[in-house]
């Protein structure tokens, strides 16, 4: 509660890829970057697995701000900001993903069934390489420190407070 006695809202920034998989880790890129740095009320979750398993993350918070990397569209380390309350998905630009349902199905049903967050903002970078033990490409690495200082700045702004952070990590 605040001190005139509303809620606060929370905010989850979910870090989404896989590590192991060249630019498909840069979610957990970003998420290394932004330890620390996140005001209270806003948690950084990573996550690796089951894009669906997201609904049951963000389950009572008020904004989701992801982080995912994209296919790419001819630029490598491209960022996209989106904000879903404003504009869906664009099919164009689909998220890099080694498993069946993805960042984008997950939001998908969470709406249908009303369980989405009202805020959603994704932060899309673009990749290269998706190969198995690549590291990640030049392009997609520095972009990863663009991203975490913008989503440090997002959380900051749909917050409006500077306390310190809760972590969750979950594979």
């Amino acid at each position: 509660m605040t001190a005139g006695g509303a809620a606060r809202s929370r905010v989850l920034v979910a870090a989404l890829g896989n590590p192991d998989r060249g630019d498909d880790g840069v979610g957990a890129a970003v998420a290394e970057r932004l330890a620390g740095r996140l005001p209270a009320h806003a948690a950084l979750l990573t996550r690796r697995g089951d894009m669906l398993a997201l609904i049951d993350d963000w389950a009572g918070f008020d904004a989701l701000v992801c982080v995912d990397a994209a296919a790419p569209l001819g630029a490598p380390g491209r960022i996209h900001r989106l904000d879903l309350a404003a504009e869906k998905l664009p099919p164009e630009l689909s998220f890099a993903s080694s498993h069946a349902l993805g960042l984008a199905e997950a939001i998908e049903l969470a709406h249908i069934l009303g369980l989405a967050p009202k805020t959603i903002i994704v932060y899309a970078i673009e990749g290269a390489c998706f190969d198995g033990g690549a590291p990640l490409s030049p392009e997609v690495a520095s972009a990863a420190s663009d991203v975490a200082d913008r989503v440090a700045a997002e959380v900051r702004r749909l917050l409006a407070s500077d306390d310190g952070p809760a972590i969750i990590a979950a594979y």
